[in-house]
């Protein structure tokens, strides 16, 4: 019934727990889940994991957070995405908040990113956070919207919002828009048409409401779905069948 289209089961809070983990998805109607890479050092991990379980996939990519570290090239990004349960270059982008100083290796890691999703025929995912006008800048001069993606975890104005699925891109909502003060995003998520609609957790991280402060895990992207409904005007089993349809056609996993 649902899909979490974005979580780090490789990160500390949850590995070693993949049963239970896949066990409470399984009781909560969460059929499948996508891990996220962040570092090229990591990949190993995050693409093990979807090896080892027919319900999880993954990505390849470099988080625009982490410096001095493996740096992939076009070429290296597209060969790993060769593998069939990679569904997507990233998780990409820029972020603002946490960096501060000149930030143009991020701007050419993003573009690299880009580059290598046009090359291989695979969707991005991408974060922002404080950095929207660059993001959606970047995301035109590169041609993005020859192959679309994600913008994840979003937490920015409709406009934002609007210009990302001009490009091709659906928006996904995490338990950041369960809080009391998200009031602003689930007005934006109540304009986000019905073919744009994704929802993730990001665990470990960004609990929803009722298990704010808890750590995060893909059971709990029901309650992502539960407050979609209730802003939206619809029932569970609708956000469940549209963001379940949505993930397949963005992500085409086999």
């Amino acid at each position: 019934m649902f899909i979490d289209s974005h979580c780090h089961l490789d990160f500390p809070d949850l590995a070693g727990r993949i049963d239970d983990i896949l066990l409470r998805m399984t009781e909560n109607a969460v059929d499948a889940a996508m891990c996220i890479s962040v570092t090229m050092e990591a990949f190993p991990a995050v693409l093990a994991l979807a090896e080892s379980h027919e319900r999880l996939w993954a990505t390849v990519g470099v988080h625009p957070d982490y410096q001095d570290i493996d740096e992939p090239d076009v070429d290296r990004l597209v060969r790993l995405a060769a593998h069939p349960k990679i569904l997507a270059i990233g998780e990409t982008g820029l972020d603002y908040y946490r960096l501060e100083g000149d930030l143009e290796w991020q701007r050419e890691r993003f573009r690299t990113h880009i580059r290598a999703a046009r090359a291989c025929g695979k969707p991005l995912v991408v974060h922002t956070r404080a950095a929207s006008a660059d993001t959606l800048r970047l995301l035109r001069e590169e041609g993005a919207e020859a192959v679309g993606g994600v913008m994840h975890c979003f937490t920015e104005d409709w406009e934002t919002a609007r210009a990302a699925i001009d490009l091709g891109f659906a928006i996904s909502f995490s338990g950041i828009v369960t809080f009391k003060s998200a009031k602003d995003l689930r007005e934006v998520a109540a304009k986000v048409p019905d073919d744009r609609l994704l929802i993730e957790t990001d665990s470990p991280y960004l609990a929803p409401v009722p298990f704010r402060g808890r750590t995060n895990e893909p059971a709990f992207v029901r309650h992502v779905a539960e407050c979609l409904a209730e802003v939206r005007g619809t029932d569970i089993a609708r956000i469940g069948a549209l963001t379940t349809e949505n993930f397949h056609r963005v992500f085409k996993p086999l």
